[in-house]
């Protein structure tokens, strides 16, 4: 093998004869490092998003999710919520009740997700980090219903919360109530004071109202009822404990959910984006391998007097074939690392400076980027494997090369 290795490290710095080969080789590594670069720096924008979301979503996504298999609404026992705040490693409990409702602010008018919440939920949650007006939490021993608003909403319906004579009127329809002419009298309406703004992402911008939990309540005619129970851990590893646990505790006719299961079709989405990526720009190295194969084809032609000599002394055609082999692997590993580096200092430029913006209104200013180092080991063993398929069959035909020892 210390042959082998000789022999292509020469022929990789070797001056050929024919200058064309030594154009290609270069084009090959450059179009091998491109890909490789591309596959880096799209697989770290994907992470970053995929981590930005997450971590949008889990101020409404709690880290575990206790919800009725039938149903809205449950009732929850004494005993069994002092079952679940005994559980080892469990930090917070909240209660949650949420529906839809019909939100309205003089003549603009929109459907919502009204969601009651008591002031716990706010530390089981990370609203506090997305609140652009006022604070995450109740006042105490108010003697209205607060609420805090989503900017889509409060945009829509033209609600300013700097102004305390702002009002919003929510809308709930009365259990069993017959439809009448006056459609008001089939709906139940409480008045909330705007009192704070989150910015989290458009869909739950556009989405949801916080109310106090009993408010919710009562508007929904549901006193004592719940639809959800949020479970935050003081650990990552006592989660999947707390989950079990709770499910024996709540039994059959209750589902436990961790954040994949609360989001699995946004997940599974995010997460089948970035393989399709890598699909893609695999067709895109094959395609820049092609380049590879000529080359290796081109050194094959040209060092035909030294197969001759290499068989001449003994070496046979599996040897000649591995020359080859090695030289396309080394030529890929060559343009692999380049790209590996490439990729990882432009995304390492766009963590610190930003170089890619995005444009107003998104929570972050520039695209983020993260790194997974799993990603950089499937790109490079992808590059070597290309490597090697487009050496294949340079170094199959440079072994059948027959010995005319008295032509050369």
């Amino acid at each position: 093998m210390t042959l082998i290795f000789q022999i292509v490290w020469r022929y990789f710095f070797i001056k050929k004869s024919v200058q064309a080969i030594n154009i290609i080789s270069w084009i090959s590594m450059g179009a091998i490092a491109v890909s490789v670069a591309a596959m880096i720096i799209l697989f770290s924008v994907f992470n970053g998003l995929d981590h930005t979301i997450k971590e949008l979503y889990t101020s409404f996504n709690p880290e575990l999710k206790i919800t009725p298999k039938k149903g809205k609404f449950f009732k929850l026992s004494r005993e069994k919520e002092q079952q679940l705040k005994n559980l080892p490693g469990l930090s917070l409990l909240s209660e949650t009740i949420e529906d839809m409702a019909l939100l309205s602010n003089d003549n603009d008018q929109q459907p919502g997700w009204l969601k009651g919440v008591e002031n716990t939920w706010f530390s089981v949650s990370t609203m506090d980090s997305f609140m652009i007006s006022g604070s995450a939490g109740w006042p105490e021993n108010a003697r209205y219903v607060p609420a805090i608003l989503g900017l889509g909403i409060a945009n829509n319906l033209r609600i300013d919360v700097s102004n305390p004579f702002s009002e919003l009127k929510i809308y709930y329809p009365k259990a069993g109530f017959k439809i009448t002419l006056n459609p008001e009298q089939s709906l139940s309406k409480l008045l909330a004071r705007p009192e704070g703004l989150f910015h989290i992402q458009e869909d739950l911008d556009d989405k949801y109202v916080l109310i106090p939990l009993q408010a919710a309540q009562t508007l929904f005619q549901k006193p004592g009822m719940i639809s959800a129970i949020e479970i935050k851990a003081k650990n990552a590893s006592a989660i999947s404990h707390i989950r079990q646990s709770a499910g024996r505790i709540m039994g059959a006719d209750f589902k436990v959910a961790d954040r994949f299961e609360q989001n699995q079709t946004l997940f599974m989405v995010l997460s089948g984006e970035k393989w399709m990526v890598y699909v893609i720009l695999l067709f895109v190295l094959l395609l820049a391998s092609f380049n590879l194969t000529g080359c290796l084809y081109m050194l094959v032609l040209e060092k035909k007097k030294d197969i001759t000599i290499l068989k001449s002394m003994g070496m046979g055609a599996r040897g000649i074939r591995r020359i080859f082999l090695a030289e396309g692997v080394f030529l890929a590993m060559v343009g692999a690392i380049i790209g590996i580096v490439s990729g990882f200092l432009i995304c390492l430029g766009q963590i610190y400076f930003g170089w890619v913006g995005l444009p107003d209104g998104f929570v972050i200013s520039a695209y983020p980027v993260a790194f997974e180092w799993p990603d950089f080991v499937l790109v490079f063993f992808t590059a070597m494997v290309i490597g090697l398929l487009a050496a294949w069959y340079p170094a199959f035909k440079a072994g059948r090369q027959p010995v005319y020892l008295r032509e050369e």
